[in-house]
């Protein structure tokens, strides 16, 4: 491919590509709090330029129930992340080493991006000091190509992302991927040009722009949210914006009546300074009549507010941004001696919407061990994957299923399920090491008895 060739092939990537980036940074924006309403117009330019003095507050509340809902789904599914076993030992720690320390970190990640955009995506390369190295890559910078096939394949991927050269010039990086290489350019206004940041193995290596991966497959592996590659933010946005205006606008009547108006007809003193010292000196005013007829006085007005209506608007509003959302509202929920299995029913929407999420990360995952264990020469013929749910649980019950299992299921199945294990391997050496231990007690105090038996018998 030629730089021609590539440049036409970035550019109508990226034109596909930007309605899903529109819509991933809209609800990202949503995401750290900041919604529609802080972006309004103020009040006064509605009106025209021209302010009502009636009607001055402007208050602009946003509610973050998208990032609650979607730090629900995450925490609720990689607070404890999946556990792998490709049934041998050996194999087991390493993948545990090779997953790191921020392996939950990660997961939680691959939720967060895939919750909000629709997909998450990772990459893994070899690090020449580390070995197998993997993270997590914002997926408005992938643009995947796959093939027509009922059984779809990931043919290519382009990745762009901005970078600053020494000059402090910003250019927007592409890098072409397939099945054995990577290609790279650099691009900004209309110059185009290969992006040197490879270097040749040898010893005169030179600078340049295609990288052989040498893994046979593409280096990316996409975690779709769901099914039909949806976000968690589209069916709940308007619900979202619904209750941030009516939260703002019910403050905005409470600022706008806190003084009472006075309108005053045929007021007989000099200016209104001296009508609110008769009033609060003598508790009277006085005014001019000039027949029985005349309404001269003193009236208020004021501002009526349905509280009721908005009370009952809100309410609504937010139980449908939980129940779209499937979600669990703290607001609305009551733990006092309720038992495991309706705890189960309280969070069975988010249960669900988490299965859907649970059925995709699956495949993603077992094509990230199976990298690791073909770089380390080792195929795995079943890989099993435990996931666990973290929620507010009764733990008496759980201890109580998993004391009852013994002899039905084996005993590395009770320790994944166990409430107080977090690795089974772990917790199966331990528990091994003190029985051993426990063994040479009981071989010591048999001794010990044998040996003065026989003392006493001669």
């Amino acid at each position: 491919m030629n730089l021609e060739q590539a440049r036409n092939l970035i550019n109508k990537y990226l034109s596909y590509h930007s309605v899903f980036v529109r819509n991933a940074l809209i609800a990202q924006r949503y995401y750290l709090g900041d919604n529609d309403i802080l972006h309004r117009e103020p009040k006064e330019k509605l009106q025209g330029g021209k302010p009502n003095p009636l009607r001055c507050a402007d208050n602009k509340i946003a509610f973050n129930f998208h990032q609650l809902l979607i730090n629900q789904k995450a925490s609720y599914l990689f607070t404890a992340p999946p556990l792998f076993d490709v049934k041998d030992d050996i194999m087991n720690e390493h993948i545990a080493n090779v997953l790191g320390d921020a392996y939950a970190k990660k997961a939680k990640d691959l939720c967060v991006e895939a919750s909000n955009s629709g997909v998450g995506w990772l990459h893994y390369w070899i690090d020449n000091v580390k070995g197998f190295r993997w993270a997590v890559i914002p997926s408005m910078q992938i643009y995947p190509v796959y093939s027509t096939r009922l059984e779809k394949e990931l043919q290519a991927v382009l990745r762009t992302y901005k970078s600053i050269d020494d000059e402090g010039k910003e250019w927007d990086i592409c890098e072409l991927w397939n099945n054995t290489k990577c290609a790279t350019y650099r691009q900004r206004g209309e110059v185009f040009e290969p992006y040197n940041i490879f270097t040749t193995s040898g010893i005169n290596g030179q600078p340049t722009n295609i990288y052989n991966h040498n893994f046979e497959q593409i280096p990316f592996i996409e975690f779709p949210n769901n099914n039909t590659l949806t976000n968690d933010f589209n069916k709940i946005k308007s619900l979202i914006d619904v209750y941030d205006k009516t939260y703002s606008g019910f403050v905005d009547d409470l600022e706008d009546i806190q003084e009472v108006i006075f309108i005053l007809n045929n007021y007989g003193g000099q200016d209104l300074n001296e009508f609110l010292n008769d009033l609060k000196y003598y508790k009277a005013i006085k005014t001019e009549n000039d027949d029985a007829s005349d309404k001269s006085g003193v009236s208020t007005l004021t501002i009526e507010i349905p509280v009721e209506a908005r009370k009952e608007l809100l309410e609504i509003t937010r139980k449908a941004i939980f129940s779209m959302g499937q979600g669990v509202d703290p607001q609305q929920q009551s733990f006092d001696n309720t038992s495991g299995e309706a705890m189960k029913f309280l969070y069975s929407l988010l249960d669900l919407k988490a299965g859907l999420l649970e059925t995709e990360f699956r495949l993603g995952f077992g094509e990230l061990i199976r990298a690791i264990c073909k770089y380390k020469g080792f195929e795995p013929k079943q890989i099993i994957q435990t996931w666990t749910r973290t929620s507010i649980r009764n733990d008496a019950e759980l201890v109580d299923m998993c004391s009852k299992s013994v002899g039905v299921v084996s005993n590395k199945t009770i320790l994944k399920n166990h409430p107080f294990v977090e690795n089974a391997e772990d917790e199966q050496k331990q528990l091994e090491d003190e029985q051993k231990k426990k063994q040479e007690l009981e071989d010591i105090y048999s001794k010990a008895f044998s040996g003065g038996e026989d003392n006493g018998n001669t």
